[in-house]
């Protein structure tokens, strides 16, 4: 058994050495050429972006291909509800957006926390702690999943006091019902997927969400035209996708030579540290919701509007597109987590500033790419979704928000996954709550409503706040001591194994 012991904020005390994992190990190449003297800074930065774009690339394509999967199986879904008729469209999309995506964001939310302590703890060569995170993850999840049960149970009535129709409220608690089984798949889910990614291995969820949209649109096509299930038969297809979906990613950690070394079986020690595990994973679910619900609270508000039915029609289609671009930056901000997190845990604080400098430049040029298309096609961007010429004027006239909307989202979502990396889950959300609810929404609805520009001024209001809150993360990151964050992460590090020693001293 090999030991280290070091000064001057390194580990000080001593821990076992592990073998890493069979071709996963933190590599020290970057963090070296970025210190290589030898080489010209030219030199020295054109090999490092090289490098740096390789990983960026294998964790970056695989979980935006991966999150486009998983959000076209639940479009999938309500596509196959709406040929049912108007009334399973409005349920399934009530149930799908609204019900379903508050649970989500809570679930991915909390999830959050081992993208944090798993990458940390990757990166310094910890990786039996891996899959302790992942269990103390699950368990909470799933504890959290039992009072969101409830919600699900009384969604009748929850969306009759909203202001819903009972005909519609009815038809969209039935479709709820049957995706309760889904609450715990994502209790079981989204840990599963921040351990796999805090190791770089993105393909195996990639290809298991393939897989099982194929088998989610088969399946669903049979349920409700040939057996006739009608819409609980389609939740409940739904949520039987998901655990598919965890049961094949938790096989495949099992029998994988490359999580020997991160999983090694169920263990008792899951059962401790649960509190300070439920307060940085609650810090992260709130950072998370709040930006969700800031979305839905401007369709609310574009409700108010003296013409309610053309705001709405415009915002929907803008978002839309927002939504399907954003899983492009969502996919940049689950490769900047786990990139900040390794180089972090891995004691290379250049290489982690350099990444996060790559990964924010990369997904800003994609973004600036779309918001060009998007320009370009302004005038007809909105037949997509629907033949009107009235609603075609108004996205024309919200397309250049949108633009900026999405030059906006191709930064602060990476900077988000910076600060999982980091684990400054409780400031972002601080800064959520003062740029989307003091700043954001406030501004949009007086210029909505006072100074009565519509659904402009309600999208202005949501660039206000995103810009904010960009800034703030921006400043944030620029001025980080990279040094004082890898100190940090090892005394979070030693922190676990100090307990993990206590607990096998008191066995």
């Amino acid at each position: 058994m090999d030991t280290s012991s070091t000064q001057d904020g390194d580990l000080t005390e001593p821990i076992l050495i592990v073998p890493p994992p069979e071709g996963e190990e933190t590599s020290p190449e970057l963090e070296e050429t970025l210190s290589d003297t030898s080489l010209t800074t030219f030199q020295r930065y054109k090999k490092a972006t090289s490098l740096e774009l390789y990983s960026l690339t294998k964790l970056a394509a695989p979980a935006i291909i991966m999150y486009l999967l998983n959000n076209v199986t639940s479009m999938s879904t309500q596509i196959f509800c709406g040929h049912l008729g108007n009334l399973q469209l409005a349920a399934a999309s009530l149930g799908n957006n609204g019900v379903q995506l508050f649970v989500f964001g809570v679930m991915l939310g909390m999830g959050s926390a081992v993208e944090t302590l798993c990458g940390q703890a990757f990166g310094a060569g910890e990786y039996p702690m891996l899959g302790i995170y992942l269990q103390r993850s699950t368990i909470l999840l799933v504890l959290t999943g039992i009072p969101l049960t409830f919600i699900y149970i009384f969604s009748k009535p929850l969306l009759i006091l909203i202001g819903q129709s009972k005909q519609i409220a009815g038809a969209a608690s039935i479709f709820i019902m049957g995706l309760i089984p889904q609450i715990f798949a994502y209790a079981c889910n989204f840990p599963i997927q921040k351990f796999l990614q805090a190791q770089s291995i993105v393909n195996p969820s990639a290809y298991i969400a393939a897989v099982m949209l194929v088998v989610h649109v088969l399946f669903t096509y049979v349920a409700l035209y040939i057996w006739g299930w009608g819409l609980l038969g389609a939740s409940l297809i739904l949520s039987f996708t998901w655990w598919v979906i965890v049961v094949a990613q938790f096989v495949y950690i099992v029998t994988s030579q490359r999580t020997k070394e991160t999983w090694t079986g169920f263990s008792a020690q899951a059962f401790s540290g649960l509190w300070p595990f439920f307060k940085l994973s609650a810090a992260s679910a709130v950072m998370l919701c709040l930006e969700a619900w800031y979305y839905q609270i401007l369709v609310l508000i574009a409700g108010l509007l003296p013409n309610p039915e053309i705001a709405l029609d415009s915002l929907a289609v803008c978002q839309t597109i927002l939504s399907w671009v954003l899983m492009i930056s969502i996919g940049f901000n689950a490769a900047a987590s786990v990139r900040v997190s390794n180089e972090l845990g891995g004691g290379h604080p250049k290489s982690a500033k350099f990444s996060v400098m790559v990964v924010t430049l990369v997904s800003f040029i994609i973004a600036v790419i779309f918001a060009i298309i998007v320009l370009a096609l302004r005038d007809v961007i909105s037949y997509a979704f629907t033949d009107g010429e009235t609603v075609a004027n108004a996205v024309s006239d919200l397309t250049p928000l949108l633009a900026l909307s999405i030059l906006l989202n191709g930064i602060q979502p990476v900077l988000s996954g910076v600060a999982v990396g980091c684990g400054w889950q409780a400031f972002v959300a601080y800064v959520n709550v003062g740029c989307y609810y003091v700043v954001g929404v406030p501004f949009g609805c007086l210029l909505a409503f006072y100074f009565e520009l519509g659904a402009k001024g309600i999208w202005s209001g949501m660039i206000a706040g995103m810009t904010m809150q960009t800034l703030i993360l921006l400043w944030v990151t620029f001025r980080t001591d990279w040094n004082k964050e890898v100190e940090q992460s090892r005394n979070r590090l030693n922190k676990c194994q100090h307990k993990k020693k206590e607990d096998l001293l008191s066995n």
